[in-house]
């Protein structure tokens, strides 16, 4: 990785508080796109793009290069200083899968805003909750999304939260809409503003600004089982160095291999942060964004993208695997993937059946399937294995990543005997583990540092049951904090 200023310690950790690389200076952006331009590899591939609707002349595909991005990027970045957004001031951004929210998220990391992300799914009230728990003056939005061939009305929603934040009494300053499916919009002159007017006025340098290792790098909000979202903290340098060091050996990539990694998440979960964004770039490996659905407009979507780009990685939910098993092996085999090398599962543990149905099924037997266990708090994966050295279990997760201290305990902090269930725990710091809730120290500190202790001092809950066989692979068994309705 590249610092401005090298760190003057790793780790200091006093629990629940930890800095990582301390007094070191840095930036995601330098990391995930400058330094390559300036190394000489502004030509490769960084980003390859496609929409969901097809013409006649198939999907609409775009790609950038890492010296095209660092323009888009830069571009973007003047654009928000221009519109009076400072170092940690925080931009919410509000959009589909389109290449201009990766601009925009790396735009803000540039500049040191923080970005809090929200998912496109969400509600006109959600938007409001997390505008107004940052007190964020500039949105970031389009007018709509493509979703199974109808537009989400992304802008129509930021509008709505806008006049919900009225009633409160509270003000956005500027909407930044980008034009992508071209629904009608209402326009409110004094706040709303074209994206592509804006980037048309300022030119395309702005140099990275070195920020501390702990500086926020963004904001994620992750659904708080008692109602009020939880603003979740990460920081500069611990984040960067955590998932581009977990994303290079749990996927094996390797720049100038012809590699083509592809998450098919959505940016406003972790795991698009993560492992579309933060984790890939940095290893110059080109990431793949996809804007639709699996099932639009066929069923073999998925693998159609695969073939037609020649996907090395593919990262995708258990959900997914099953609603592809459930629709039919032919949509697969009629596909060829012998492009692909590693297959990752990621956001819930997986079942056996589904499992070997990918193996077989997907990898054809000759792909090791990396079974990702992590949370939007620790930021990147923190048990897995790693493909080809590892050997693998359908349904367990294996063993914790370097440097992860992972283990199944009771509520004394006591280890359990092997299938015997717990609570999972890492007893020590790693790099990208979450920094605090924004605005709720005591939340912060009940809901992940007050459960269990070891020798006096308490130690991180995930909040997952898990249990430990007899070779000391994690099985994860659900949360433990799940309610089940029953009756309706």
């Amino acid at each position: 990785f590249h610092w401005f200023h090298k760190w003057r310690q790793v780790v200091q950790f006093e629990a629940p508080d930890a800095k990582w690389f301390v007094q070191g200076q840095t930036n995601l952006c330098y990391n995930c796109v400058d330094r390559h331009v300036k190394e000489g590899f502004g030509d490769e591939v960084a980003l390859v793009w496609e929409g969901e609707p097809v013409g006649e002349e198939g999907p609409e595909t775009q790609s950038y290069t890492y010296a095209q991005l660092q323009k888009e990027v830069a571009r973007f970045a003047n654009v928000l200083r221009g519109l009076e957004v400072h170092r940690g001031d925080v931009v919410t951004i509000y959009m589909g899968m389109i290449p201009e929210l990766t601009i925009a998220i790396l735009a803000c990391a540039r500049i040191g805003a923080v970005h809090s992300v929200i998912f496109g799914g969400f509600s006109s009230q959600a938007i409001a909750d997390r505008v107004e728990d940052v007190k964020s003056k500039v949105i970031v939005t389009c007018d709509g999304a493509w979703r199974r061939g109808n537009v989400v009305p992304l802008k129509e929603n930021v509008d709505a939260a806008i006049e919900i934040l009225k009633k409160a009494k509270k003000k956005v300053a500027a909407v930044v809409v980008r034009q992508r499916c071209k629904n009608g919009i209402e326009w409110h002159e004094e706040r709303d503003y074209w994206w592509h007017d804006l980037v048309h006025e300022v030119d395309d340098h702005c140099d990275c600004v070195p920020l501390d290792s702990e500086e926020m790098a963004f904001l994620l909000y992750t659904s708080g089982s008692t109602g009020k979202p939880k603003g979740i903290k990460h920081t500069v340098g611990g984040y960067m160095v955590f998932t581009a060091t977990t994303a290079k050996y749990a996927f094996n990539l390797v720049p100038g291999e012809g590699q083509l990694y592809w998450c098919t998440a959505d940016i406003g979960w972790i795991t698009g942060h993560s492992y579309i964004v933060y984790g890939i770039m940095p290893n110059r490996v080109p990431t793949l964004m996809y804007e639709g659905a699996p099932n639009f407009p066929e069923a073999d979507r998925f693998w159609d993208i695969v073939e037609r780009h020649g996907v090395t990685q593919f990262y995708t939910a258990p959900t997914a695997i099953r609603a592809f098993m459930k629709w039919g092996d032919e949509h697969v085999t009629k596909h060829d993937l012998s492009s692909l090398q590693v297959l990752g599962t990621v956001g819930e543990p997986i079942n056996p059946e589904a499992w070997m149905w990918y193996h077989t099924v997907v990898g054809k037997g000759g792909c090791p399937i990396v079974d990702t266990y992590w949370q939007t708090e620790t930021g990147g994966h923190m048990i897995t294995p790693l493909p080809g050295a590892t050997p693998t279990k359908p349904g367990s997760c294996t063993l914790p990543f370097f440097g992860i201290d992972a283990a199944v305990v009771d509520k004394e902090g006591n280890e359990v005997d092997p299938h015997h269930g717990g609570l999972l725990v890492v007893r020590q710091p790693w790099p990208g583990m979450l920094r605090g809730i924004h605005g709720d120290r005591q939340r912060f500190v009940e809901t992940y540092w007050s459960t269990v202790k070891i020798n006096g001092k308490p130690v991180y809950t995930a909040g997952d049951g898990a249990r430990r066989d007899e070779h000391g692979y994690f099985w994860i068994m659900g949360r433990i904090d799940d309610v089940i309705n029953v009756s309706g």
